[in-house]
């Protein structure tokens, strides 16, 4: 009997086993069926396909296929608009760095000039220089009223607001340098409309405003820029600060940096009495904001004295965009008076004024002469061969600010002007300037210097041969959005032995700086 019953459960055991079996494996390829997986969501495949018929639920899975094919078609077309929005975006890109990296003008540039009425009538002549009547926007600060006539070419003229609430304890400095701290705040509360940059200068500050826009255009104006140089003085920038930007030289201030600075400069001054100028005070008043001052070597303060030849001769490779102290050092034109200098230097500024001052090193091949072009400012000559590095160096033709001091006293290289006869440089200055329209070249014409030249010994050809020479360069505006590089002169034959000519133009893939043996 117990045989019996084993051989019952038995039997009714095997069909169990084979129903839950056909159960479990039935289930199972249900739930592959459904599974969802990333590449068949994705991708939709045969192997898809089959898996679904499979699941035996038809009319589900063709609607859930078409759902799929659907989604995968959106997918693509994202996917291929997405691919579009970034060819789009480094189009976009590639014209962008073709163009300033912000698009600030010179109409969003706000200008504070510091002057005295004092001198006035001398200084507003500098001003004309480089203002632009109905395009450069900015007011003149004086300390009390001046003579202004109708249709003279200068900004509006205000009067600064007293400062007897100030405290001033310096015995050195001069008690007007509270009101020159103020300029920009004071500017700033005129309420101009569409302002990026506040720039202060002096009004014995001459600026190129093209170049001003072009370094300006470098910093987003919605940040926190603090924008000038130091002093060519080391002993300047010690007893002041390095970290300082000289207002003579000119500095720029963003907008909302000078929102700030209003609103605490008051207070900031009255903790630094005994401060000499207006330039420490504004920068003891960006230390408390935190703000360093970006350098650009470009605006220059020249604490210097003599003759600027040697650092406009080899103006270091940047923009220039101001120069400063025009009543203390001779005229940059030896032949004109400090403002027919100026006003001469701008005919060259007119036809590329992001060239202007931009040194470029050549060599004459068949006499040994080495040759610094400074564009649009002078052509210098010099028997034998110096060196690239030795020319890119301001020659010492100028003295410091402190008298006493040596060439150790300079914030950079210098070298000496040059005590062998047969070495000393024979000057070429800028004579005229024009635009070839069928060569699309500038043309510059640079004539001798007629200075008596000392007794040489050498045996070659001596430059005061040469009456003229020729510059052809082609318009570069864009420039300064290429890496920073000296362009490249060549010496072409001429016909005429007193006159030379001289290409300058990019230099060439593999084109070097030297004598060619």
């Amino acid at each position: 009997m117990y045989s019996s019953s084993n051989q019952r459960i038995i039997t009714w055991l095997i069909p169990i086993m084979i129903v839950l079996y056909i159960l479990y494996s039935s289930n199972f390829l249900l739930l592959v069926g459904n599974k969802k997986d990333c590449s068949t969501f994705m991708h939709l495949d045969d192997g898809t396909e089959e898996q679904d018929d499979i699941s035996g639920n038809i009319s589900s899975t063709t609607e859930t296929t078409e759902k799929r094919i659907g989604e995968k078609e959106k997918i693509r077309e994202v996917k291929n608009e997405k691919e579009e929005n970034e060819d789009g975006e480094k189009e976009e890109l590639d014209l962008d760095l073709l163009s300033q990296r912000q698009d600030t003008k010179l109409e969003h540039i706000v200008f504070g000039i510091a002057a005295s009425a004092n001198l006035w009538d001398i200084r507003k002549e500098y001003i004309k220089v480089w203002w632009k009547p109905n395009q450069t926007r900015g007011v003149v600060w004086l300390d009390s009223n001046v003579k202004v006539q109708v249709n003279e070419g200068l900004p509006n003229i205000r009067i600064s607001e007293g400062t007897d609430k100030f405290k001033y304890t310096n015995t050195q400095g001069q008690r007007s340098a509270l009101r020159i701290s103020r300029v920009v705040t004071e500017t700033l509360k005129l309420g101009l409309k569409d302002v990026r940059w506040f720039m202060m200068g002096d009004d014995d500050t001459v600026f190129v405003v093209d170049n001003l826009v072009r370094i300006l255009s470098k910093y987003d104006h919605t940040q926190f820029f603090y924008v000038g140089s130091s002093s060519e003085s080391h002993v300047q920038n010690i007893h002041f600060s390095y970290a300082m930007a000289y207002g003579g030289g000119g500095f720029a201030i963003s907008y909302p940096l000078a929102k700030e600075l209003a609103k605490m400069q008051d207070r900031c001054m009255q903790r630094y009495p005994g401060l000499y100028g207006s330039d420490d005070r504004m920068q003891a008043c960006m230390a408390e904001l935190g703000v360093p001052l970006t350098k650009e070597p470009g605006f220059h303060q020249y604490d210097v004295y003599g003759d600027l030849l040697g650092l406009l001769g080899a103006h270091p490779v940047t923009p220039l965009v101001t120069l400063h102290h025009l009543d203390v050092v001779q005229p940059i034109f030896p032949t004109m008076n400090r403002v027919e200098s100026l006003q001469h230097l701008m005919k060259s500024v007119k036809q590329d004024s992001g060239s202007i001052m931009q040194q470029s090193i050549c060599y004459d091949n068949e006499r040994y002469w080495s040759i610094s072009v400074s564009w649009g400012y002078v052509v210098q000559v010099l028997r034998g061969v110096l060196s690239p590095r030795e020319l890119e160096m301001p020659t010492r033709t100028f003295l410091n600010w402190y008298k006493r001091a040596d060439y150790t006293a300079y914030s950079f290289n210098t070298r000496p002007v040059t005590k062998n006869p047969c070495q000393k440089a024979f000057l070429f200055y800028m004579n005229r300037t024009r635009y070839d329209p069928i060569r699309k070249q500038i043309v510059g014409t640079y004539s001798r210097f007629k200075s008596k030249p000392p007794y040489c010994t050498w045996k070659m050809d001596s430059p005061e041969k040469i009456e003229s020479i020729i510059v052809s360069k082609r318009p570069d505006p864009l420039r300064w959005q290429r890496s920073p590089r000296r362009d490249c002169c060549r010496v072409l034959p001429s016909r005429k032995k007193s006159t030379m000519y001289i290409s300058v133009s990019n230099c060439q893939k593999g084109e070097v700086s030297e004598l060619s043996r």
